[in-house]
């Protein structure tokens, strides 16, 4: 009996230790990412060129929107090769200012479960 009671309170023990860790490096790696992340933004950062918008057109093939100084260019970018498509006046852009939409984890799973349900009806 005692025996059992020791390998339970060793198991919490080292459930709580390995928790902790896990945590730990969790929080290491966050932190790690975000100050890399911002270190080559700040590196990266030019003031002369831009990305507006990019569009998938295929696997390895995009089309993008580019502020070069004062100008606009739509350019093609394949695997290989890059063309210059046309260049655009400022007032042809439409710049749109992403919003973050809430996602609400409650909803995609009531949603999904709505599906199966349908699927196994």
């Amino acid at each position: 009996m005692l025996l059992t009671g020791i390998s339970t309170t060793e198991s919490y023990l080292q459930f709580i230790t390995v928790l902790i860790l896990f945590v730990f490096v969790l929080g290491i790696t966050y932190a790690t990412t975000k100050w890399i992340a911002g270190y080559q933004k700040n590196k990266m950062a030019s003031g002369n060129l831009e990305v507006i918008e990019t569009l998938r057109i295929t696997g390895n093939k995009y089309v993008q929107i580019v502020r070069a100084g004062n100008k606009y260019l739509v350019i093609a970018i394949g695997k290989d090769e890059i063309h210059m498509l046309s260049e655009l006046s400022e007032e042809e852009i439409a710049v749109w200012e992403k919003q973050p939409s809430e996602v609400n984890f409650g909803n995609i799973l009531d949603k999904i479960k709505k599906q199966n349900g349908k699927d196994n009806d």
